[in-house]
């Protein structure tokens, strides 16, 4: 058991809820025994943030289900790939394809929708330190008009496998295959929220668009870019009646003659 003698309370917090380890169990037991209530709480909130990184690394396990299973039949350089812009007014599409090495583990990977902008950032600065390599793709407005949406978002994904400096064996892709890749893949419904590695490329995908669009937004200021990034919001909308289009609004959308119709 841990001598807790001579320390007050808070200086019990600082020590055990401070510290990133986990605890021991005599330091769990030393806390148990203490006469004072508030050492006991921190023993309760120590069970509780332990018990909450368990349920976390038995999630982030099953994300990683599917390459470890490729890993082990000898599989080294698996690629998740994951695109983010499809449904916006402006702006490019854009993709990621993040490549890790087994024994990875990011604790918080999850489909990038499910993150607030400050826990996406800090996500992204932990994918991009741990990963074996990342690719960027980018389609822009004008080439999204000629293509359509579908096949701009495919050739994101492709360019951002090209973007992976490594040579890629196997593709892990959300929701549907990438078109003359000639590379081995599977398209996961849902992946982004299923698997690791496209979760990773959801992540630094969109943090990537974001900082696209926030600087579109000093360029435009009058669109609220760096706010709704080139949704369809109202502020968005009202902008556009306002001010027109400018040149990363998409102009093949069938929405344009509807919301821009002031009866609308």
């Amino acid at each position: 058991m841990t001598d807790l003698v001579g320390l007050t309370v808070r200086e019990i917090e600082e020590r055990f809820l401070r510290r990133p380890e986990p605890p021991s169990a005599g330091e769990l037991a030393s806390l148990d025994a203490d006469p004072r209530a508030g050492a006991r709480r921190v023993a309760a909130s120590l069970r509780r943030r332990t018990a909450e990184r368990e349920r976390e690394s038995r999630r982030i396990e099953e994300m990683l289900a599917r390459e470890k299973a490729l890993w082990a039949s000898g599989i080294s350089y698996i690629a998740g790939v994951d695109e983010v812009g499809v449904g916006p007014f402006a702006g490019p599409v854009v993709a990621a394809a993040v490549v890790f090495a087994p024994g990875v583990r990011i604790p918080g990977i999850r489909d990038s929708k499910q993150l607030d902008h400050g826990r996406r950032v800090a996500l992204d600065a932990l994918i991009r330190k741990a990963a074996l390599g990342i690719g960027i793709g980018a389609v822009e407005p004008e080439e999204i008009d000629r293509l359509n949406i579908l096949r701009a978002s495919l050739k994101a994904m492709r360019l951002a496998l090209l973007g992976v400096d490594l040579h890629v064996e196997h593709v892990l892709v959300d929701a549907r295959a990438i078109p003359g890749i000639g590379i081995p893949q599977e398209a996961i419904i849902g992946g982004d929220a299923l698997i690791f590695s496209i979760a990773a490329a959801s992540i630094v995908a969109k943090v990537h668009r974001d900082a696209l669009m926030r600087a579109y937004d000093a360029e435009y200021p009058e669109y609220g870019f760096a706010r709704h990034k080139g949704y369809g919001t109202e502020e968005h909308i009202r902008a556009i009646r306002e001010h027109g289009r400018c040149p990363i609004h998409r102009k093949s959308f069938e929405w344009r003659s509807a919301f821009l119709n002031p009866e609308h």
